[in-house]
């Protein structure tokens, strides 16, 4: 059966996926002459799951016509009152929100059914791995999750798990928010002292963007670089080009026509919100993302093993793909992925995006010189302080709009020196101009170390990452 109750069902597009996906089984248990009773039970609940969701979105399901993006509840089922963050927009594709705070990740919690990364879970964390946990999730950057705790029960049964994450390769050169996930990866991967797969999606770039095949195999073959600067152990490590694996592994291209199979139409426009107009290679795709969630898409790590638990370290704009393939899992034999969901990084111009490497001027691209690092910064960051120094140090500036304190919030690893910022800007002391300055001594060395490490891998290297071959899995 349709795991229909297996995650808070909560936001209106929860509620649609679940239904269409119940609509999906009871139509197959029809058409299967399946037993009355169990066509009964199937039949009840997606009538109470209409019922939840008209209370939910404040309209009848149909199929088809999934609720908009930015449908927000208030506990009592009526449409929340309208605030800055009505209009967030999260899906793989887009990041946006009217608010110079940027999105309300607490509302994005409730809407996606996924749980808050409190204290209680950093705390557990630490203990498990007698490590200060990553500043990362010290400050709520990683702020949500699915499963960790039973990922937390596995390992101290000293049973295995392994890390998946990944990169859409659509340009030559990464951003600073790009280092994000895979900053935290290594982490996990040093900690928890376990493999780790790396999904470059050519493919997927080559379907959305205008760009030839050519260019987004090339582009994957490089961002591997930017991956593997990053310091991951490469006895350890796979990265793999979808272009180039999907080809070269029967294993992992059954898994992803398993997942096809149990995955309908109109599950996936509802999910992803494609159209007729899509093509077909869109549609598909989503299937080609979940594959890597199993540890048998990778017989050369783990043989013919399908039971080996998956965590997945992402922004949560990719949560819909990992929803989808936490529903699929159960009924093709699969435990579900757990995740770990990062919030976004902004652009230099403000929190209502997060940067984007289609726009030079709202990115600190890793190739970036230190003079175009601090050109960027002092002409674009967008400043929560005052139009004049002495209205600023008389009221003090804004840390939650100020962009150069947020980045500071990523890339500045002292605690208590980031709360002396805090407060130092807050009370007008800190003045906007020293505030940039700051951020920009913190980012032009951990740029130039990374270019540095990054000259150092050769196409070799590269090829010795991207190889099929057996890593050190304790089994």
């Amino acid at each position: 059966m349709t795991d229909c109750q297996g995650d808070a069902a909560t936001s209106p597009m929860e509620l649609y996926e679940k239904l269409t996906a119940q609509g999906d089984l009871v139509r197959t248990l029809k058409s299967t002459k399946a037993d009355k009773a169990e066509i009964d039970a199937a039949v009840q609940l997606l009538l109470k799951l209409k019922v939840d969701y008209k209370q939910a979105a404040g309209q009848d399901y149909k199929a088809g016509c999934p609720p908009s993006e930015n449908s927000v509840t208030s506990e009592n089922g009526l449409p929340a009152d309208n605030d800055d963050n009505a209009g967030d927009e999260v899906n793989p594709w887009n990041v946006s929100t009217n608010n110079a705070k940027g999105v309300d990740y607490d509302k994005l919690i409730v809407r996606f059914g996924s749980s808050k990364i409190d204290q209680g879970l950093v705390d557990r964390i630490e203990k498990v791995t007698g490590q200060t946990p990553h500043h990362f999730l010290r400050r709520g950057i990683f702020f949500s999750h699915r499963d960790m705790h039973q990922v937390l029960d596995t390992y101290e049964k000293n049973k295995p798990f392994f890390l998946y994450t990944g990169r859409g390769p659509s340009s030559q050169a990464m951003h600073v928010g790009h280092l994000i996930p895979f900053i935290f990866t290594k982490w996990l991967q040093s900690v928890f002292d376990i493999p780790l797969v790396v999904q470059l999606t050519d493919d997927e770039k080559y379907l959305w963007k205008d760009l030839t095949l050519e260019q987004c195999h090339q582009f994957a073959r490089e961002n591997a670089k930017d991956i593997i600067a990053c310091g991951f152990d490469i006895n350890k490590t796979f990265i793999f080009s979808d272009l180039d694996y999907m080809g070269a592994s029967p294993q992992f291209y059954r898994n992803v026509v398993k997942i096809q199979k149990h995955v309908t139409f109109n599950q996936v426009k509802g999910i992803f919100g494609f159209t007729d107009s899509d093509c077909i290679g869109k549609i598909s795709f989503p299937a080609i993302q979940a594959a890597p969630s199993f540890s048998n898409s990778f017989p050369h790590i783990f043989g013919d093993k399908k039971d080996i638990q998956c965590l997945i370290p992402c922004a949560i704009d990719q949560d819909p793909y990992f929803r989808m393939t936490r529903d699929v899992a159960p009924r093709i034999g699969y435990p579900k992925p757990a995740l770990l969901h990062s919030t976004f990084f902004p652009a230099l111009q403000g929190a209502q995006t997060k940067m984007s490497a289609s726009d030079a001027n709202s990115s600190i691209f890793l190739t970036d010189t230190a003079k175009q690092i601090k050109n960027k910064i002092n002409k674009y960051a967008f400043s929560g302080g005052k139009d004049t120094i002495e209205e600023h140090r008389k009221f003090g500036g804004n840390v939650d709009v100020d962009v150069s304190f947020m980045y500071l919030t990523f890339f500045l690893e002292d605690d208590q020196k980031l709360e002396k910022i805090r407060e130092d800007y807050t009370s007008g002391a800190l003045p906007t101009g020293e505030l940039k300055k700051i951020l920009i001594e913190t980012l032009q060395p951990i740029i130039a170390e990374h270019q540095a490490r990054r000259k150092e891998i050769t196409d070799e290297t590269v090829e010795k990452f991207m190889t099929p071959r057996p890593l050190n899995f304790n089994q």
